[in-house]
């Protein structure tokens, strides 16, 4: 067993951490500091390390075609998505912002075939169903229901955001390598942020040592290490095969939820994420035509 092998349950363990700290920690920064600027906040330590990153490893410079696109996924996946999600995570308890956004490889899939000309089979529309029937039970729960403008309404903007965001920067991956274009996402996010930077800097002198400890967590690990090690899982067991591990994030979630804040999500949350992502299993596993043939669907 090569070294890489031998820690890359590890790695993933990381990644899949940092990612859930994410949902309750934004729910800890969010008593002190108001939304956005809590993400412009976050997305300045990322692009720091970001920046770090690429002073030192030297990858490619991206093509001045491709900077635009760079652009887009930094404003679409990490600006809008991080201005929605924290605003909605003003009502919206961590648990059921976790498994609204779960959604969000359903939702890049119907983008797929909207866009892109890809197709879904009986199984892929049925699935698709039944988790839009989840979110809306879980969304219903929360603070405000389903009407526009709700909290819940702007975790399930963010879950479009990231899909969007997901189908944007596949070909820069593709092109220049994981690591590297997250790297440059993030920094394209954090100059999208910028304009709500010295609001931040003015709130975090006077807030709680709790609040420098959140902001400093989500730019650390959710935004820095958890894409590093999500591109270091990606890079050794293909995109396929650890997209079947994301399914570990909404229950990974829960319990950090409840262990940080003390957050015990309701009936209703539960039967609509369990409802949402068998939809999205149901999808990912059946809705291709070209998948369904190969499991004899």
């Amino acid at each position: 067993m090569s070294t890489a092998a031998r820690f890359l349950p590890l790695i993933v363990v990381v990644a899949i951490l940092s990612w859930a700290s994410a949902y309750p920690v934004v729910r800890i920064a969010l008593r002190d500091l108001p939304p956005v600027p809590l993400a412009a906040a976050r997305y300045a330590i990322a692009a720091l390390l970001a920046g770090g990153w690429l002073a030192w490893a030297r990858p490619p410079v991206p093509m001045r075609g491709d900077w635009p696109r760079i652009g887009g996924c930094g404003a679409i996946g990490i600006a809008l998505y991080n201005i929605l999600f924290n605003t909605g995570e003003v009502t919206v308890s961590a648990g059921a912002a976790s498994l609204l956004i779960s959604a969000m490889p359903l939702i890049a899939a119907l983008i797929a075939v909207a866009v892109m000309g890809e197709r879904l089979s009986f199984w892929g529309w049925a699935g698709s169903l039944c988790s839009f029937v989840g979110v809306v039970l879980i969304a219903g729960g929360q603070v405000g229901g389903i009407a526009l403008g709700s909290g819940a309404t702007m975790v399930v903007g963010a879950a479009v955001c990231g899909a969007l965001y997901t189908t944007l920067q596949k070909k820069l991956v593709l092109r220049y390598g994981a690591l590297p274009t997250i790297c440059y996402i993030l920094i394209a996010g954090a100059i999208c942020l910028s304009p709500w930077l010295p609001q931040a800097l003015r709130v975090l002198p006077g807030a709680p040592a709790h609040c420098w400890a959140a902001v400093l967590e989500l730019g650390i690990f959710p935004a820095a290490i958890g894409y590093a090690a999500w591109a270091f899982v990606i890079g050794h067991m293909g995109a396929a095969r650890g997209a079947g591990l994301l399914y570990l994030l909404p229950p990974a979630t829960l319990v950090l939820a409840f262990v940080l804040t003390g957050e015990v999500p309701s009936a209703r949350t539960l039967l609509g994420g369990v409802i949402v992502m068998a939809g999205v299993v149901l999808t990912n596993t059946y809705g291709h035509p070209d998948r369904a043939r190969r499991t004899g669907a």
